[in-house]
């Protein structure tokens, strides 16, 4: 489960719940904004940053980390991130770091070389498994789902759904929070579909009032043509609807959806499968791209997942997008192998007239091995 991807979506979309997170009024939230900042000498990023939106130096700014597997380098890391930035930035506010675990068990805290400032005040660590059942807000309780037990995690969603539509009166802030906690089931169950999940959470009738379903489905309807609709199958399989009532709602025979809804699918694993045997590649022949710490996490990030081409591409790509140079030798490398008109249209799956040459194939225990050895 991607961890660090759902909280900095949780504190871009609801920065309150740090604040609560941290037993700080969530109205604090208001004078802060999420960012991250890079360090450019050394070419790295604070992805994980709220800071002041004044000058005024009570507020103090906040490096936040989140961790979900043991990590003996974390501290190291941490310090000499939020150290070498004062350095280049010299703010003008007061630090705190404030690191989220799962557990203590998780935590290697280092006590040797960093014993004295894990026990300064501008150290916080938040462990979610000893937060009280019960006492805390809807956004903690929210936080607190993505340690949920699988077995247990679609009653508790669906408890945490009922409340929000209980609590909050605002429609778009409602509808946010409910999106945010199935897009933390999709990423704790990830061999259900969009559409079992839905259901599971007693979200099916809300999904196809989204915007997005209403808008691809009026384009279908208003063309009529039948190539129309076709074009527009890929635009509804990401929202999780089964094929039937695709086929339904585009006026469509089942056995055509079903053709297009393959051959779109088939296309997607294919352009996924080569993007990742291209990652594979850049790892064995550009290992020095590659530091420590970024195998660590790729390792971390890799590791928990299902062997399915979609979901690890995914991950990667999100992965190295936060990484320019590992970026540009990935994109570089691609248009090397395909030309450069296959890497403009990877996004979109579509490969119909390319020549693709032979490469390797890599799934996940391929990329570990690599990551392992470079």
């Amino acid at each position: 489960m991607k961890t660090d991807t759902i909280f900095y979506r949780l504190f871009q979309s609801f920065p309150s719940i740090f604040f609560e997170l941290i037993n700080r009024a969530p109205e604090a939230a208001t004078n802060y904004e999420f960012t991250s900042r890079e360090v450019k000498q050394l070419s790295f990023r604070l992805d994980g940053l709220f800071l002041p939106k004044t000058n005024q130096p009570n507020q103090p700014l906040y490096l936040v980390e989140v961790q979900f597997q043991p990590d003996p380098s974390l501290y190291y890391r941490i310090f000499a991130e939020l150290f070498l930035y004062l350095k280049q930035y010299q703010p003008p506010h007061p630090w705190q770091i404030v690191v989220i675990y799962p557990s203590r068990s998780i935590e290697r805290e280092q006590t040797l070389h960093f014993g004295n400032l894990l026990n300064l005040n501008q150290v916080r660590r938040i462990y979610l498994d000893e937060l009280r059942e019960g006492e805390s807000s809807l956004g903690v309780e929210v936080v607190k789902l993505v340690i949920e037990p699988e077995e247990t995690a679609g009653e508790r969603a669906r408890r945490l759904i009922a409340q929000a539509r209980q609590q909050l009166t605002d429609e778009a802030i409602q509808r946010d929070l409910i999106d945010l906690i199935e897009t933390i089931i999709v990423y704790k169950l990830p061999k259900k579909s969009r559409e079992e999940i839905a259901t599971m959470l007693g979200l099916t009738s809300e999904l196809k009032k989204t915007r997005f379903y209403q808008e691809v489905l009026e384009e279908g309807k208003e063309e009529g043509k039948q190539e129309n609709k076709l074009e527009t199958i890929p635009r509804l399989l990401p929202l999780g609807l089964s094929l039937e009532q695709i086929a339904q709602a585009l006026d469509l025979p089942l056995e055509v959806v079903q053709q297009t809804a393959q051959s779109t699918r088939s296309k997607i694993t294919s352009v996924d499968e080569q993007n990742i045997a291209v990652f594979n590649r850049l790892l064995n022949s550009q290992p020095s791209l590659f530091s420590p710490e970024d195998r660590n996490e790729l390792v971390e990030l890799i590791a928990p997942l299902p062997d399915q081409s979609n979901l690890l591409y995914l991950t990667l790509s999100e992965w190295y997008e936060k990484h320019p140079e590992i970026l540009k030798a990935q994109l570089t490398m691609l248009d090397e192998l395909f030309g450069d008109s296959f890497s403009q249209e990877k996004v979109s799956g579509s490969t119909e007239g390319k020549v693709i040459p032979p490469i390797n194939s890599a799934n996940k225990q391929t990329l570990l091995n690599s990551i392992q050895q470079s």
